[in-house]
């Protein structure tokens, strides 16, 4: 007999999942039984918030679902933050939980790890959450799940299994995947209307988000077209390598940027929510945009949001771009002076930028080309928002923006650095947010993984004591205790330094790299930064 949780892995499975996360537990252990007969591989992180956050960073790095295995109850409210900034930035994430037996739900008995409703309570965090009542509804719950991951916008699916449902006989149900749907692509009169619109532009400007990730070549493609400079968010740094000389990097809340806004004439927007994080980071008002706005993004709901659309596309971003540069492609555009509007903007971006940490994050790419930074709420991050850009898509993304949680970096440099072994990692956190998931320096020694952990060391909560000052409000629970960092890092199996100086920071980011396992470095922000890092 085969139960309805070994049937479970072996769908998991059969849709290419290679990797879960989660820690076992009373009620979830049928879930396990079938692992050994997989080729996945289980990951015990040490909180299921770490479970969570490793999956977001897997699936980040991947661009594949990073998946959990949660117990009932307190593994659930544990997991919800992780969920809450997955689903803030758009991360597909599969979450499976059990739950106390169908026939005890809601009726408070006090049953172990029973809440009243579960699902109602993580469902404010995913795109959905259901509860199996049957073991016949297993494939096709599993099918809306993927769908969701590829051709909708993504975000956390929660699916729970009541204990008689994990328990319950499956072996008659077909572990055949179904066959899942293509993203949508556009209309093609709203593609026609971009093209007009775009074809007699002279002043035309890119914006992408983090839904033009897997739409790289056909970004660049049709910036060239338009003779376009590109703006990017976070989340689509690398989309247009930054060497291109249509890449301007920086953010939409500089104002040098803000300003282009308001002079371009026609701007294509595609894959953006234009958050408060990514274009109004400095509270300096809503977003103003002098021309025709061309809007386009998987999610319909979106295309209202935030800014008005003159024209609104429903579509995946790679199939728009490709649709509408080839509406274009026997128009006769004109030259424009994209290329030097990207330059000028570029220089007046690394004009004001804070040398000292932009000697910081020179060094470590000098040290590691090709790294993968994972970050934190934290000093550097801040300046990385705004002036640090890669080649490469999914070579940077941090939890500052969107839901904006703490403890992120270590967890979700793990998930990374084990969907990208081929890459060197980094999780770049504070030391006030590393001591939120700082047990999962354990979780990463485990496994014997190379990842190098930068504690940015401002001896508390620095940038919310400085709200503090400004606003003349006494500095209460901002200056906590500072742990031995280093010594922490050897406590739970990792190597450990103190880098004082850029030398010394080249040096054991060098070594780190070459070791079999994690390493911590401890840099303190009063050697390597003045301040906070305004633009």
């Amino acid at each position: 007999m085969a139960t309805c949780g070994e049937v479970l892995v072996r769908l998991l499975e059969a849709y290419g999942v290679d990797t879960v996360f989660g820690i076992p537990g009373v009620h979830t252990i049928e879930l396990y039984r079938g692992l050994p007969q997989t080729g996945m591989r289980h990951i015990t992180p040490r909180h299921e918030q770490g479970a969570g956050f490793m999956a977001d960073g897997y699936a980040r790095a991947s661009g594949k679902p990073g998946v959990c295995l949660i117990i009932s109850g307190p593994g659930m409210t544990n997991i919800a933050t992780a969920m809450g900034q997955a689903l803030a930035d758009s991360i597909p994430m599969l979450v499976i939980s059990s739950v106390n037996h169908s026939y005890q739900l809601g009726l408070g008995e006090g049953r172990l790890h029973e809440m009243p409703d579960q699902g109602a309570t993580v469902s404010g965090v995913s795109v959905f959450s259901h509860t199996l009542l049957r073991p016949d509804e297993l494939p096709q719950l599993l099918a809306r799940a993927f769908s969701v991951f590829g051709s909708e916008r993504p975000g956390p699916v929660h699916i729970e299994i009541p204990l008689d449902v994990i328990n319950a006989r499956a072996d008659h149900l077909d572990t055949n995947p179904f066959a899942l749907s293509s993203p949508p692509g556009p209309a093609p009169e709203m593609v026609a209307r971009a093209a007009s619109a775009l074809r007699t532009a002279t002043r035309p400007l890119l914006a992408i988000g983090g839904g033009c990730l897997n739409a790289s070549e056909e970004l660049v493609a049709l910036a060239e077209a338009l003779g376009a400079p590109v703006v990017n968010t976070v989340n689509a740094k690398g989309v247009i390598p930054y060497s291109h000389p249509l890449a301007v990097g920086g953010s939409g809340s500089c104002e040098e940027i803000r300003e282009e806004f308001r002079r371009a004439d026609v701007v294509l927007a595609v894959g953006t929510e234009f958050s408060e994080t990514d274009y109004d980071f400095f509270f300096d008002g809503p977003l103003e945009i002098g021309g025709t706005l061309i809007r386009v993004d998987i999610d319909p709901r979106q295309l209202s949001r935030n800014v008005r659309a003159h024209i609104a596309i429903t579509s995946d971003a790679g199939l728009a771009l490709r649709a509408i540069r080839g509406a274009l492609a026997s128009s006769h555009l004109p030259a424009g002076d994209g290329r030097s509007r990207a330059a000028g903007l570029r220089s007046s971006l690394r004009d004001r930028r804070n040398v000292r940490y932009q000697a910081f994050f020179d060094t470590v790419r000098d040290a590691l080309p090709e790294v993968l930074i994972a970050g934190d709420s934290t000093q550097p991050t801040y300046y990385a928002w705004l002036h640090y850009e890669t080649e490469k898509p999914r070579r940077y993304f941090h939890s500052a923006s969107g839901f904006g949680t703490l403890g992120y970096a270590i967890p979700a440099a793990i998930g990374a650095r084990l969907a990208r072994p081929d890459l060197p990692v980094i999780g770049l956190i504070g030391d006030g947010a590393s001591q939120f998931t700082i047990a999962e320096l354990a979780s990463a020694a485990g496994l014997g993984l190379n990842v190098i952990f930068l504690i940015w060391n401002n001896s508390g909560y620095a940038e919310i004591r400085r709200f503090m000052e400004q606003s003349d409000v006494a500095r209460i629970g901002v200056d906590i205790f500072t742990p031995d960092f280093p010594a922490l890092g050897r406590a739970f199996g990792c190597a450990a330094a103190t880098a004082n100086n850029l030398a010394q920071l080249k040096i054991e980011l060098l070594s780190a790299a070459r070791r079999q396992g994690p390493t911590l470095i401890e840099v303190a922000q009063d050697e390597f930064a003045d301040g906070y890092p305004m633009p």
